[in-house]
């Protein structure tokens, strides 16, 4: 692979973008088909990218559900057809043994699985819903997860393994904001939002810890437009959800949805 790919992407990401090509390769050379892990929508987009870049190849990505966050992909040879391919996916549906449950949230599930021992690549969207969640998880974890997982911050749980079609998506809920900004500066915004001190917000900005559209964004003056989503990690996650006009005192009103 001509090292001018690597340009297009933050050097963290070089190392998935090598393991791509390879899928991507090895597909167009060795008419091998491989089916991933789950992929983030960062790693969706690279993923696209380069298979976009090859004439003999293509890709299915498929999260369970229409509008699936995480999805696994499926590359293969162009002349190979995968609508019909198998995705081998499962879904685990977690709920309390003694009927009582406490409010918990979907940290609390994915600290749980990944308490076994599990690897997160393993585990798609979860949807917490009444009494419970329901988790996509691939095939070949479905098993593990469902003998292993027994307990849930100090919850005792059931689990029980469910085909695709039993489940449940749960309503994203989020919290709506309106800020007047001066400017679209992601720092300003983030800090508004998680109400933090602009140099509060510095740290874990230039410290790699957050992602805008699921790209590590370290420039604290990148600015952001209608439709970005971005994550503070140990803060949380919103959304720009419209950039509503600019008042007579020239400040930005901006509406923003927080995920709860």
């Amino acid at each position: 692979m001509t090292k001018d790919i690597y340009g297009h992407f933050h050097q963290d990401e070089h190392h998935f973008v090598d393991k791509a090509w390879d899928w991507v390769e090895r597909a167009a050379e060795q008419h091998a088909v491989k089916l991933t892990d789950f992929l983030d929508p960062r790693q969706a987009f690279i993923l696209n990218s380069l298979v976009n870049r090859h004439p003999d190849v293509h890709c299915r990505l498929d999260g369970g559900y229409e509008t699936a966050e995480r999805k696994r992909a499926i590359i293969a040879p162009d002349y190979r057809s995968l609508d019909s391919e198998d995705m081998a996916m499962a879904v685990l549906a977690v709920s309390s043994g003694d009927g009582k449950f406490l409010t918990l949230e979907h940290g609390d599930y994915m600290g749980a699985i990944l308490g076994l021992g599990m690897k997160r690549d393993k585990v798609g969207d979860i949807h917490v819903i009444e009494g419970g969640c329901h988790c996509l998880v691939t095939q070949d974890a479905a098993d593990y997860l469902h003998l292993n997982l027994s307990q849930v911050h100090r919850v005792h749980v059931q689990t029980e393994l469910l085909s695709l079609n039993k489940l449940e998506v749960a309503q994203v809920q989020l919290d709506e904001l309106h800020l007047s900004v001066a400017s679209m500066r992601m720092d300003g915004i983030v800090s508004d939002v998680f109400r933090l001190s602009r140099a509060k917000v510095l740290i874990p900005i230039q410290a790699g810890r957050c992602r805008v559209n699921w790209k590590l964004e370290e420039d604290p003056s990148k600015p952001l437009k209608e439709g970005d989503m971005i994550s503070l990690q140990g803060f949380g996650r919103f959304k720009v959800l419209e950039v509503e006009g600019v008042s007579k005192k020239g400040r930005i009103r901006v509406k923003i949805g927080k995920f709860a």
